[in-house]
């Protein structure tokens, strides 16, 4: 699994989960082969433009089917996004968008798939 943009504020309970789950350390955002899937921590405040550049180029080194999630902070915690600021940056990236769930106490969760994946 690849992560993309994480900084301090990140959820270390969901990076570990994810590592059990995989059994795989996380790679991050320069590592340039395939991966299996992709996380994204995105906060508002990030320019929507790059979110829409960002999922972009997390896709082309996605495999086949893999699973791609911005990880937003849930409403009401600094830096909380609007999942129609994500789900607009997605569309501009060719993308479809999930409805949010949540993947921690301060984090939420919006799987993106590419137009026509997934029906």
């Amino acid at each position: 699994m690849q992560e993309w943009l994480w900084d301090d504020d990140v959820d270390d309970s969901v990076r570990e989960k994810i590592e059990n789950l995989t059994g795989e350390d996380l790679v991050d955002e320069d590592y340039a082969s395939a991966v299996d899937g992709v996380i994204l921590w995105w906060r508002d405040g990030d320019d929507e433009d790059e979110l829409s550049d960002t999922i972009v180029d997390a896709y082309a080194v996605l495999g086949d089917d893999g699973p791609l999630w911005v990880l937003t902070p849930k409403p009401g915690r600094q830096g909380a996004a609007s999942s129609s600021t994500v789900q607009s940056a997605a569309k501009t990236a060719g993308m479809n968008a999930a409805t949010p769930i949540t993947v921690s106490p301060d984090w939420n969760g919006i799987r993106l798939r590419a137009y026509g994946k997934g029906r």
